[in-house]
């Protein structure tokens, strides 16, 4: 038999009237893990924009963590205001989609400083880069976005001489 010992809880912090303050709610993470599993629903249907589903992921930017935790990923090459779902599936003569979620009005928050550099030199660089601001808004950008014909490479492509070949295994 093991014994688990708990941490004593930290009281919560107090408001101005001495009650307890409410727990955060994630409302952003919360519709975007609506929206994540309404994509991979429209990928089991077949549908146009459920092809997006295996081409679209997460960067955890955000979130509570430990100092420790924050300072390790930075190191390891986590920045500021990269995009929430970035979708690798080149369409519409763009190379990609960097979508950035905030949750539906009024729950949304302000568009960082950080975020807006992303977008902007993201677009800058051949990606499209889009606010959506809710779960509705961000079904219809992939909708849209998914709508578009397959971007045509052009060309021969330049191959890299460095790294090790993973195609081989």
């Amino acid at each position: 038999m093991t014994l688990r010992i708990q941490k004593p809880r930290r009281p919560r912090a107090l408001t101005k009237s001495g009650a307890p303050r409410a727990k955060p709610v994630d409302w952003e993470g919360q519709e975007q893990t609506v929206l994540i599993r309404w994509l991979y629903g429209e990928k089991m249907r077949g549908t146009e924009v459920g092809q997006l589903f295996d081409a679209i992921y997460h960067v955890p930017n955000g979130g509570q963590r430990s100092k420790k935790t924050a300072s390790d990923l930075k190191r390891q090459g986590v920045k500021a205001g990269v995009s929430d779902l970035p979708v690798r599936q080149a369409r519409g003569g763009w190379f990609g989609l960097y979508l950035e979620f905030k949750a539906t009005p009024p729950r949304d928050a302000a568009l960082a400083a950080s975020q807006f550099d992303w977008l902007e030199d993201s677009e800058y660089e051949g990606y499209c880069a889009v606010l959506a601001r809710g779960l509705d808004e961000a079904k219809a950008v992939l909708r849209e976005y998914a709508s578009w014909p397959r971007t045509q490479i052009v060309g021969d492509r330049l191959a890299l001489e460095s790294g090790s070949e993973w195609r081989k295994g």
